[in-house]
């Protein structure tokens, strides 16, 4: 897709006179002004979008994952369970403080992109995929709430910071799931992509963060505004219509949220349900033959490893997702099997987000790169 030229502001013209100036220092070439005026602060935060919202997706899942490990009991002294609970709990702070200071920092910067490059955003709003991701700062959110050491479930502070990061989900839905059948050009048809799933998952987080509150009405209301568009996205996107064909090679990563989705459903239905039930192991297993659909298939994912990109992020939190609902798994199923996949995901789910990390690290010179496919659609 073609991108937008930036416009520079216009240079002040120089007037010839006859007579000679008096001496002054000289001006500064359009070719200087220019570089000024597009400063790299600048063009970094022109950049920028809520596509990097995956770094906050996956280190605020990955909080969650350790707390929900930390919170089961059981009497096997060889379990996961045990070993998390020999840790300090200093580590776990760690974590959360890391996934709470990056998603802080992304949304500072994000807010500056708001203010300085407002046209980028309202573009970002207007495509079919950078759309999709901006329920990933509230998805972030109210992940990392549900993990908080800090504040009791049923606390005011708790239930007015729900509130207020499920009510910008219920914004985007009604703005997004309208055009889905209301405008030509965006019919779920046309735009539908893998990244579209990321909808359903923020209403799942909502509908979870409602039902650990006790609200189960609201929690259940989330729940099948999720479920019925899953299930209308799994549909179209399975049939490999006009939009399940349009996302960028870079961005093939997203197509692990096909998994995400009914593992965070399952995980979320145990907390509304009071027990990992039916419902929650049909929906676990067919998060399972997906994922395995998925890593089954690298021929899929080679282009997109070949460079780094931000899009890599997106790994994390899908198998992150599917390890809370294994564990939920294992903890109505006892049994050796279960365990051990629970163990073997979760482990999976670390060692992927601490790689993430840790080659970011490596690559943060790469991190907005000016061939990055994501801003090459927005911008």
């Amino acid at each position: 897709m073609e991108q937008d030229h930036c416009h520079l502001p216009n240079i002040l013209p120089i007037t010839i006179s006859s007579k000679k100036p008096p001496p002054s220092p000289p001006s500064p070439s359009p070719s200087s002004t220019s570089s000024l005026s597009s400063s790299p602060i600048s063009s970094k935060i022109t950049g920028f979008h809520a596509g990097y919202f995956r770094i906050s997706l996956a280190l605020c899942g990955q909080a969650l994952l350790w707390k929900t490990l930390s919170e089961h009991t059981t009497s096997d002294p060889r379990e996961l369970h045990h070993l998390i609970a020999r840790l300090p709990s200093i580590s776990f702070l760690l974590l959360w403080s890391l996934a709470f200071l990056s998603l802080l920092s992304l949304s500072l910067l994000f807010l500056i992109r708001c203010f300085a490059h407002f046209h980028h955003v309202r573009a970002e709003l207007s495509d079919y995929i950078g759309m999709n991701y901006l329920f990933a700062p509230w998805i972030s959110y109210l992940l990392l709430l549900q993990s908080t050491p800090f504040l009791d479930r049923h606390s005011p502070t708790f239930i007015l910071l729900c509130l207020f990061f499920s009510l910008p989900v219920i914004i985007l839905d009604v703005k997004i799931y309208g055009q889905w059948f209301t405008k030509g050009r965006k019919f779920l048809s046309v735009v539908a992509n893998p990244t579209s799933l990321l909808s359903v998952i923020a209403n799942l987080a909502g509908a979870r963060a409602s039902a650990r509150m006790g609200w189960k009405e609201s929690a259940v209301c989330l729940f099948s505004l999720a479920m019925a568009h899953y299930l209308v996205l799994f549909v179209t996107l399975y049939q490999r219509l006009q939009g399940s064909n349009s996302l960028p090679a870079m961005l093939r990563p997203a197509f692990f949220l096909f998994f995400a989705a009914p593992s965070m459903a399952s995980f979320t239905w145990a907390s509304i349900s009071g027990h990992f039930d039916i419902s929650c192991k049909m929906l676990f297993f067919l998060s399972l033959f997906l994922f395995t659909s998925l890593v089954s298939r690298p021929a899929l994912f080679k282009r997109s490893l070949r460079k780094f990109n931000i899009a890599w992020w997106t790994y994390s939190l899908p198998v992150t997702i599917l390890a809370l609902a294994a564990t939920e798994y294992a903890q109505e199923v006892k049994g050796g099997i279960s365990n051990a996949l629970m163990l073997c995901l979760s482990v999976l789910s670390s060692i992927v987000t601490l790689a993430l990390l840790v080659y970011t690290v490596l690559n943060a010179g790469e991190l907005i790169p000016v061939d990055d496919p994501f801003s090459s659609v927005i911008t």
